[in-house]
Formats: C-alpha cells, sequence, structure tokens
C-alpha cells in the first residue's frame, strides 16, 4: 500500500513538472506572438513611409520628364543659333540637375532600407538566442532513459515499455526522439 502511494506521488509530481514546463511554453509562445505583432506594425508604418516617399519620387520624375519635354522644345526653337555641341551639353545639364534630386533621394532611401535591414537581422538573432537559451529537460528520469532505449532495441513496444517502466507514453517516446533513436 505504501508503494502504491509512492509512486502516485512520483506521478503527481511528474505532471506538476510537466504542467509547469507547458505552462512556461505557453507563456514564450504568447510573448514571441505579441513581439512579432508590435514589430510587424512598426515595419509596417516604416513601410507606408518608404512607399510616401517613392510617391514623392514618381512625382519629381513626373515633373522633371514635363521639364525635359518643355525645355526640349525651347531648345529646338533656340537651335538656330546653337550648334550640336552646345546644345548636347545644355541637355546634359539640364538632365544632371533634374537627376541630382533623385539620386539624393535614393541613397536616402537605401540607407533606410539598409537601417531597417539591419533592425530585423539583430532581432532575429536576439530572438534565436532567447530561444536557444529556453531549454527543455534532456529527459524524464537519467536512469529510466537507457533502460528505455534498451527494451526498445530489444523490440519491445512502446506501450509495454511506458507499461513497465510507470511511464506514459509519450514520456517515453520524448526520451526516444531526445536520444535520437525514433
Amino acid at each position: 500500500m505504501k508503494l502504491e502511494s509512492l509512486n502516485l506521488s512520483g506521478f503527481m509530481s511528474s505532471i506538476s513538472l510537466t504542467e509547469y514546463i507547458a505552462a512556461a511554453m505557453v507563456v514564450v509562445i504568447v510573448y514571441l506572438i505579441y513581439y512579432v505583432t508590435s514589430k510587424d506594425s512598426d515595419y509596417s508604418r516604416n513601410i507606408r513611409s518608404i512607399a510616401t516617399v517613392v510617391d514623392e519620387l514618381q512625382r519629381e520624375i513626373f515633373y522633371l520628364k514635363k521639364n525635359i519635354t518643355e525645355s526640349q522644345k525651347s531648345l529646338q526653337q533656340n537651335t538656330r543659333g546653337m550648334s550640336d555641341e552646345e546644345i548636347y551639353q545644355e541637355i546634359e545639364r539640364s538632365v544632371y540637375d533634374m537627376i541630382q534630386p533623385l539620386t539624393v533621394g535614393l541613397k536616402h532611401m537605401q540607407e533606410t532600407i539598409h537601417s531597417i535591414d539591419l533592425q530585423v537581422d539583430s532581432r532575429i538573432s536576439s530572438l534565436e538566442s532567447g530561444v536557444k537559451q529556453f531549454s527543455i529537460p534532456s529527459s524524464i528520469h537519467a536512469n529510466d532513459d537507457e533502460k528505455i532505449i534498451s527494451l526498445f532495441k530489444q523490440g519491445i513496444s512502446l506501450e509495454t515499455i511506458s507499461k513497465e517502466l510507470h511511464l506514459s507514453q509519450p514520456e517515453v517516446e520524448f526520451v526516444l526522439k531526445i536520444n535520437k533513436i525514433k
């Protein structure tokens, strides 16, 4: 009678430990979901701001194309007095003046994207290191590991092993998976 009560209390403490581990895993998963959601909203804001910059750049390109067209028309009217070389230099100057703001805008956008990329990389590595620090116990009972492995290699079924060692079938499967046998 005493032996049965000892096994029952050991089983209850095992269940409690399992429940604590499960609760801790749930808390970690909930925190990770919250973190990813909050970061997703931050990235959405950043993407919207980049989209705004792109829209402004497209407007700028439209106006620059319009200016080029007007400049070309005015140049055609003034070409009677200008040589081909002078026309080429004037066009080159006009194009450079129009492209310069675009170049600055694109460089700024590249820097912003690079900054966001670095932030994402650092946050991912921080998440990975956080997950690596959360460890699962290597086995349920160290002495049972060898028995489970030995019985499994002898061809005994998981159900029989769990009954014989007074363990649940998932515990037996867990030990086999941890030891890369099943």
